[in-house]
C-alpha cells in the first residue's frame, strides 16, 4: 500500500498487520508473582492499622452480637474504643466493659472483643477471669 501525499505533506497509510498470535489476557491478570506480594502487603497494612486504631471482633463475639441482635454503630465503638484505652493505660488484661446497650469481655492487649452480652440479659450473670471493669 502506498503512502499518501497531501498539500506535501507525506501520510502514511496505516493498516492491520494481519497476525496468527493471539494473547489471553485474562489468564495472566491477577497471577503471578507481583499479585500474591501486592496482595500480602496491602493485608499487613490493613492488619497493622487495625492494630493501631480498631477492635478487633472475635468470631465468638460476631456471633453473639448477630444472635442477640446487638448493632455495633459508631457511638458503640467510640464508647468501646475509649474504655479499652483507659483499661491499657491501667493495666488490664481480660476486662468487663459495660455500655448503655451492653457488656463486653475484652482482651485488652489484644484490642479484642472476646465476647458481647445484651443488656436485658447482663442481670444475675457471673463474669469470671477477669481483672478489671469500665462503666461507659
Amino acid at each position: 500500500m502506498a503512502n499518501t501525499n497531501v498539500n506535501n505533506i507525506l501520510i502514511p497509510n496505516v493498516s492491520k498487520i494481519p497476525s496468527d498470535k493471539k494473547v489471553n489476557l485474562e489468564n495472566k491478570i491477577g497471577q503471578g508473582k507481583t499479585g500474591d506480594e501486592f496482595k500480602a502487603l496491602l493485608q499487613d497494612q490493613v492488619d497493622q492499622t487495625r492494630k493501631e486504631h480498631g477492635i478487633q471482633l472475635s468470631t465468638h463475639a460476631a456471633k453473639r452480637l448477630q444472635e442477640r441482635n446487638l448493632s455495633m454503630d459508631s457511638d458503640e465503638f467510640f464508647k468501646l474504643k475509649g474504655a479499652m484505652a483507659k483499661l491499657k493505660e491501667k493495666g488490664g488484661q481480660d476486662s468487663l466493659v459495660i455500655t448503655d446497650k451492653a457488656a463486653y469481655i475484652v482482651d485488652v492487649p489484644k484490642n479484642r472483643i472476646v465476647t458481647a452480652i445484651d443488656k436485658n440479659n447482663i442481670l444475675e450473670n457471673v463474669f469470671t477471669k477477669i481483672d478489671s471493669t469500665v462503666i461507659v
